[in-house]
């Protein structure tokens, strides 16, 4: 597969590349350790375009290609994971309304989006229904022009700063997963409750909010296609987005090798460097090939996201499930490398590995994506 980049997408990579480098990395242990979501970081990435990359030019973006994000997200996750969900939720949150809103929907609400304006975000998970989200409780009832929506939502990443929240609710509660909608919420107009932050073993500058929907009243001009419509939506959605964890683990997993290798030639055991004995490299063997093998699934999935290709599921899902175990794998041996100082807080390393877990849980654990992969198979 060929996966030479265009000029434009070389430049966006580079200026990422420039500013992770410059602003992102010096701040990296002071985000996780204070826990504190960085403003002025999504200020930084909004004044150089890049919440505009998930954004067609027609709706005042820089590209919309899943490629681009994909490059965006890897770039940054290699400096910190909690930055880079800053882009890779602009994505997840925007994609319902890319995908499957009208022409009118996409002009009003994606705008301000792209211009990095505001922030979007994206509530399907409950309390009661993780992996089996067609179980979902929060409910929508119509009255006239207007949607009355209660329930909660949980584990939903940048609630507490969005602007806008796609959320998905039953608007027919006897008809299972066809009865569930998807409702665009602008703050503004329809403002919902976040009444918990969770505190979390890693990501930990990136808020995951706990959310509440008390009556909160939602235009039917801000539901996405029709009524019953909405887990398909959601399905798709994921589908788009996984490979943007795929890349996330990805860019967590290049740093902490980069990190580890260099470590590997300075350190000194034995009169040389540990860098020189075969258990070391054939660590950094493993380890470079297993990051070289997610980057091509990653990117493959990226291109059938783009391609709007048949067998998109099946590969976006493998994308996330083998790029996430690799970056588990990856920076665990990325810690045994440093031994004792790669288990304190002073080196990086350990920082990565708590970041890495939860890629192979959010959008859809890796069980799941296995029997995604499995159903594709088998059909």
């Amino acid at each position: 597969m060929d996966f030479d980049f265009t000029p434009d997408q070389l430049a966006i990579r580079e200026t990422i590349r420039e500013l992770v480098e410059d602003k992102v990395v010096p701040r990296a242990a002071e985000i996780d350790q204070t826990m504190r979501y960085p403003k002025d970081i999504e200020r930084l990435f909004a004044d150089n375009g890049i919440l505009g990359i998930p954004f067609p030019e027609e709706y005042g973006g820089v590209s919309g290609s899943s490629v681009t994000i994909c490059m965006g997200v890897e770039e940054i996750a290699k400096g910190d994971a909690s930055c880079s969900l800053i882009l890779a939720v602009q994505a997840l949150g925007s994609y319902p309304i890319l995908l499957a809103g009208t022409e009118e929907q996409k002009k009003r609400i994606c705008p301000p989006l792209a211009s990095g304006d505001q922030l979007a975000a994206y509530a399907l998970s409950e309390p009661n229904s993780g992996s089996d989200a067609a179980a979902m409780k929060t409910l929508a009832k119509r009255y006239g022009d207007e949607y009355v929506l209660n329930g909660s939502k949980i584990f939903i990443t940048g609630a507490s700063e969005a602007s806008v929240l796609v959320a998905f609710a039953r608007t027919d509660p006897e008809a299972g997963a066809k009865g569930i909608s998807a409702l665009v919420l602008e703050r503004e107009k329809s403002p919902w409750k976040v009444e918990k932050l969770e505190h979390k073993l890693g990501i930990r500058g990136s808020p995951t909010g706990y959310v509440v929907f008390e009556d909160v009243r939602v235009p039917v001009a801000n539901r996405l296609g029709e009524e019953g419509q909405g887990f398909k939506i959601a399905l798709n959605v994921l589908d788009h987005s996984r490979p943007g964890i795929g890349a996330q683990a990805l860019g967590i997993a290049e740093g902490a090798f980069g990190y580890a290798l260099n470590y590997a030639k300075e350190r000194q055991q034995f009169g040389q460097p540990i860098a020189s004995f075969q258990g070391i490299q054939w660590m950094l063997a493993d380890m470079a090939t297993q990051i070289e093998a997610a980057r091509h699934l990653v990117f493959l999935a990226a291109t059938k996201v783009d391609g709007n290709a048949p067998d998109l599921t099946k590969i976006a899902a493998m994308a996330k499930l083998f790029a996430s175990d690799m970056a588990m794998k990856v920076t665990t041996d990325a810690v045994q490398l440093l031994g004792g100082y790669g288990y304190i807080s002073d080196y990086p390393v350990e920082r990565m590995m708590r970041d890495a877990k939860i890629t192979q849980i959010y959008e859809g654990t890796n069980q799941i994506q296995r029997v995604v992969i499995s159903r594709a198979l088998l059909r």
